[in-house]
């Protein structure tokens, strides 16, 4: 009777694994056909150096990233989110590069006693300037699109720099029968692979002062980093911070339980005895 018992046990524990099991099958396959439905390619992985938890950003890549972005995107995109105070407390540009830096742009301020607007070089309290006055001249000058500001765009995409560095990476001859309207690229990386962008990037578009071979993919690996940490310029300090305070909690953890073991431990350990 035991061995028929056990029997139906193992029965009734691989049918059970094996719908499990199936059920993970499935769930892989529809995952995938998903992925082979959609209309652009996923973004591929990169294995970012500051991805971690210790990990933080390389400073050269993000001052080559912002020489980029300075000559070659920001004839287009904005950041304005971001300050140029921003480059001094990260830290990769002393407080003198970061206002000779900010001294090269204008923006309009005012009134000036006279009521009257007026230009001004920019100040390290400032944000960037975009190179649009408005929303509508950018669509004027982009032939109705409106580029995105940059600021979050590595949170505001599905695969943050993933998405962006195989962006930059991935524009090509459009497949046959892949029909394109003026004024349209191909990119396979783009949602629907018709982006209204040209290339931007060009192998020598920009020369580095520290010598790195300034390639497409260099500069598209630079500018994705400068753009990571764009979006989230606190980065590193918040990491800091994390692990101070799991190394300060874990200390106080280790003083809490050697308090209650060798203080509280003979008083909820004694023993009453009551004669009568």
């Amino acid at each position: 009777m035991a061995s028929i018992l056990a029997g139906q046990g193992i029965l009734r524990f691989a049918a059970r694994y094996s719908t499990v099991a199936g059920l993970m099958i499935v769930g892989s396959g529809s995952q995938r056909g998903v992925e082979c439905s959609e209309d652009h390619i996923p973004s591929i992985e990169m294995h970012w150096s500051h991805h971690g938890a210790l990990r933080g950003f390389d400073a050269k890549a993000v001052r080559r990233g912002f020489q980029v972005y300075k000559e070659v995107c920001a004839s287009c995109h904005s950041v304005n989110r971001l300050a140029f105070r921003n480059l001094v407390e990260y830290g990769a540009w002393t407080e003198e590069e970061a206002k000779a830096i900010a001294e090269e742009a204008e923006i309009m301020d005012g009134p000036n006693d006279e009521g009257e607007m007026f230009e001004r070089p920019c100040k390290l309290s400032d944000s960037m300037p975009g190179p649009y006055a408005n929303d509508e001249a950018a669509r004027a000058a982009n032939n109705g699109a409106l580029p995105p500001d940059l600021s979050l765009i590595i949170k505001a995409r599905h695969g943050g720099a993933d998405y962006v560095f195989n962006l930059l990476n991935g524009y090509c001859e459009a497949p046959a029968g892949k029909q394109l309207l003026p004024g349209l690229y191909y990119n396979p990386y783009f949602a629907g692979g018709a982006i209204g962008m040209p290339a931007p990037l060009m192998d020598e578009s920009v020369t580095y002062p520290d010598g790195t071979p300034a390639t497409v993919s260099q500069m598209a690996k630079d500018v994705s980093v400068f753009l990571a940490w764009a979006a989230e310029p606190e980065h590193d300090e918040r990491k800091k911070a994390g692990f101070r305070w799991i190394l300060a909690l874990s200390i106080a953890a280790i003083v809490a339980g050697f308090t209650k073991r060798f203080r509280w431990a003979p008083l909820k350990a004694r023993k009453i005895s009551y004669n009568f």
